[in-house]
């Protein structure tokens, strides 16, 4: 059975939750990126992932500094990347992190790598456990995560039509 690449979402809201936050960042492909014939390592789009999650956190106040202030960590347990078309040297593109509402205590993240031209170069997505400072599993969501949640149902992180940079 061939197993195909997704394109559109890997996670769907669950019912009642507030819409997924969305971020946008514009970055170009570096000469240290890609490999000799000029095409990004695949190993780079997982970087390029990481871009994205980083701007989920400014934005939430759930950066990597703010998990290790409240003695939380997030460490992965799962990742993917489907591969669509490559990038190439020096060219512009946008990464689309989306972040998903849930009440458990991981965090689910999917991203998108978009060229200029808007074709879907990759896509993915990541999932976090949380674990305290003595490598415990969380059962119960951290104050950090509880704060994030609260604004989110408030409405903070979505004015009309908003997609943050």
């Amino acid at each position: 059975m061939i197993k195909r690449r997704k394109r559109k979402g890997y996670f769907s809201p669950a019912e009642g939750t507030p819409e997924p936050i969305v971020v946008e960042v514009r970055s170009r492909v570096r000469f240290n990126e890609c490999d000799v014939m000029g095409v990004v390592w695949f190993g780079n789009y997982m970087r390029y992932f990481e871009d994205g999650s980083a701007a989920i956190g400014r934005k939430c106040g759930m950066t990597f500094s703010d998990f290790r202030q409240a003695g939380v960590k997030a460490p992965m347990v799962q990742c993917h990347t489907d591969y669509h078309y490559p990038l190439l040297l020096d060219e512009e593109f946008t990464i689309r992190a989306t972040l998903y509402y849930s009440e458990a205590a991981v965090i689910e993240k999917e991203f998108q790598i978009i060229k200029a031209d808007g074709t879907l170069a990759a896509s993915g997505y990541t999932v976090q456990l949380l674990m305290d400072k003595d490598n415990r599993h969380i059962a119960v969501s951290p104050p950090l995560l509880q704060r994030c949640r609260e604004r989110w149902r408030n409405g903070d992180f979505h004015a009309k039509g908003e997609v943050s940079s």
